[in-house]
């Protein structure tokens, strides 16, 4: 590609830490992407600290940042649409007017739904509806999704406890409408956790290490080094490696560190060129 790719990516905002868009703007830019940030909230911190402040944007609010970007003439060089965790169900409908006015302009355009939801741990943490906007209408719309185990069984009503198990499920969420799909974890075994990619041309799982550490943002930053690394030429195999080799650094780096925090500059190197590469292999 002559020019950076661009991003446009619409999701949460903390002003202390590390999820959503304060997760995936900085390794989007750090792999070379331009990244134009739509807040979906703004918060003083993510909610796993047990308190915050802030409230959610209201949806009219958001489709009127939304107008002043396109008013400038500008949406023709947008790549793909990224969103991340919504904050209300009325900020549905305006994601997808988003998203079309975006392909209107650029028809190229690839729409990136992470489907945030909730998790095995603390099941679903997301307010009415928004659940149901994911399911049943955002990914007919959808190029890319990329759930945990938990959002990959809801969007599918299967149960995974296998890779054959989370190669068929993301076949059946394919069938729904996106042409790839990312499950971000697994766990496999006790000592290992597998990240798995599927899309056209066949499915790949890629195993690492697990690390005795629970952050927050980690799906947000592999959502955003994946969508980079296609919109950067890779093959599927190839952006599912490197994206669970980068992960796996910032992790480790985190942990080294003692941070409750992702250690995104701490480990920007990393999120490039990372030094322990996990090779992806068929599934």
């Amino acid at each position: 590609m002559d020019r950076h790719p661009t991003v446009l990516s619409v999701q949460s905002r903390v002003s202390y830490g590390h999820v959503g868009n304060a997760a995936s703007v900085f390794p989007l830019q750090r792999l070379g992407c331009e990244a134009w940030a739509l807040d979906t909230v703004a918060f003083s911190n993510h909610t796993g600290h047990g308190r915050w402040r802030g409230s959610v944007v209201p949806a009219a609010q958001l489709a009127e940042l939304f107008d002043g970007i396109a008013a400038l003439g500008v949406l023709p060089d947008v790549d793909a649409v990224l969103s991340g965790y919504l904050g209300d169900a009325a900020t549905g409908p305006v994601l997808l007017d988003i998203v079309a006015q975006v392909r209107a302009a650029n028809p190229e355009a690839l729409f990136c739904c992470d489907p945030v939801i909730g998790d095995i741990d603390s099941g679903s943490y997301v307010t009415d509806g928004i659940a149901e906007f994911f399911r049943d209408t955002a990914l007919v719309a959808a190029d890319i999704v990329t759930p945990n185990r938990f959002e990959l069984e809801y969007l599918t009503g299967r149960s995974i406890t296998s890779v054959a198990d989370a190669a068929a499920a993301a076949a059946a969420l394919r069938d729904a409408g996106p042409s790839i799909v990312l499950l971000t974890s697994l766990d496999t075994a006790g000592d290992s956790l597998t990240m798995l990619a599927a899309g056209p041309d066949g499915a790949w799982a890629v195993e690492t290490p697990r690390l005795p550490v629970t952050l927050n943002g980690c799906g947000d930053v592999t959502a955003a080094l994946f969508l980079a690394h296609l919109l950067l030429g890779a093959r599927l195999d190839d952006a599912l490696s490197l994206t669970a080799s980068a992960i796996f650094a910032v992790i480790e780096t985190t942990q080294a560190l003692g941070r409750y925090e992702l250690a995104l500059v701490a480990a920007q190197d990393e999120l490039v060129a990372p030094q322990r590469r996990f090779v992806a292999h068929p599934v």
